[in-house]
């Protein structure tokens, strides 16, 4: 095929079948059920390959529910803060578990859910916080609309409830899922004893090297053997962690005290995640600044004077024309885009085990000028 023009995403299927190959093992030691958290990763292109290793897909609202039901298959799990009356029953349609955030919302919609025949959960908040300066991603951060604490929580509708859910890490190891799961037991688990399951969420990095599995299992096999249930992850960072690339290149290089690039992607239209955590990404050949011999910032081509990437140090200068890979770009990339500025998007790319690379999707004036 023709050489792809920047900028496009690149997703590995020999990095990501790596990943799903340690995602299967853990279900096949344990028992538990992995699914896929579309919120992180949509490309259903590769759902095909996914769905060999992993049991379902995960969904935050009416539109991800569809696409996993008709294009993932397994099981459909869909979660809101606050479900729509005119959506709900389309949700039923496609969800197999529908999990709510509050007693109120259970009271409202859990009867329709269980004609439907539909298994019910509660996101609970164990109020027990692990992470550490990314307050934006803390579901247990003081204020968090997301799950019901104990002290919110009416025993009254156990009789509807099949599971109750808790999601609270973020890009984390097994030891902050252990000592969360401790705080959940303790205002929760006596509850689990009547249920048939309970879902660890998602933030869990499986798949990043030096993780702790043996830990991780530890916990699925106690609330396994403990309290008979099914026990449920939802990552979508660790299913395509390091599996994807963004390539760029450089459009011109200015210097107002220091050199910056400007390049072809935008971190505000194409990894807004970089301006949002905040973080500066992974840049292959790359080092931090000072470390090589040429300091360079690296900024997108918008309006937006914050549009910027990150600092970086290179061996040799940069020029025009120069193409750029940005690594660990398949998550929370594809599903964040935009066209602010009428940035045109990504195109999508995968490149298969024998090393061949397919463009997957491309994308123009009708996808910016539709949204409007």
């Amino acid at each position: 095929m023709a050489e792809l023009c920047t900028p496009y995403f690149l997703v590995d299927e020999a990095l990501l079948r790596k990943n799903l190959e340690i995602l299967k093992s853990v279900m096949d030691d344990t028992g538990c059920k992995i699914l896929l958290a579309q919120k992180a990763f949509s490309m259903y292109s590769v759902y095909p390959l996914i769905s060999g290793y992993l049991c379902g897909s995960t969904a935050s609202g009416l539109y991800e529910a569809r696409l996993g039901h008709e294009k993932f298959g397994g099981e459909t799990h869909v979660f809101s803060p606050a479900y729509r009356d005119d959506e709900f029953p389309e949700i039923l349609k496609y969800a197999d578990h529908i999990v709510f955030n509050s007693v109120r919302q259970i009271r409202k919609f859990g009867e329709a859910a269980k004609r439907a025949g539909k298994s019910i959960g509660l996101r609970v908040n164990p109020e027990f916080s692990t992470q550490e300066g990314h307050a934006i991603y803390d579901p247990c951060a003081p204020g968090s609309r997301l799950g019901c604490t104990k002290a919110a929580f009416d025993e009254s509708i156990l009789p509807m409830l099949d599971g109750l859910h808790f999601h609270t890490l973020c890009e984390q190891d097994s030891d902050d899922l252990k000592t969360t799961a401790a705080a959940f037991e303790e205002k929760f688990g006596a509850y689990l004893h009547n249920m048939k399951w309970v879902n660890f969420g998602g933030g869990h990095h499986i798949t990043r090297s030096g993780y702790d599995i043996k830990t991780l299992k530890s916990v699925i096999v106690h609330f396994r053997d403990t309290y008979d249930v099914e026990v449920y992850l939802e990552p979508g960072e660790a299913v395509v962690l390091n599996a994807g690339f963004l390539k760029t290149s450089v459009l011109e290089i200015v210097h107002n005290g220091m050199d910056i690039a400007i390049l072809d992607t935008s971190a505000a239209c194409h990894m807004p995640d970089v301006i949002e955590m905040p973080y500066t990404p992974p840049l292959r050949d790359a080092g931090k600044p000072g470390e090589k011999a040429h300091d360079y910032r690296l900024a997108g081509p918008t309006c937006l004077a914050g549009d910027v990437i990150g600092d970086y140090s290179f061996d040799d200068e940069l020029h025009e024309g120069d193409v750029l890979t940005f690594e660990d770009m398949a998550l929370y990339t594809m599903v964040k885009t935009n066209t602010f500025n009428g940035m045109a998007l990504p195109s999508i790319a995968y490149r298969t085990a024998d090393g061949g690379i397919a463009l997957v999707r491309s994308f123009g004036y009708d996808d910016f000028v539709n949204r409007l």
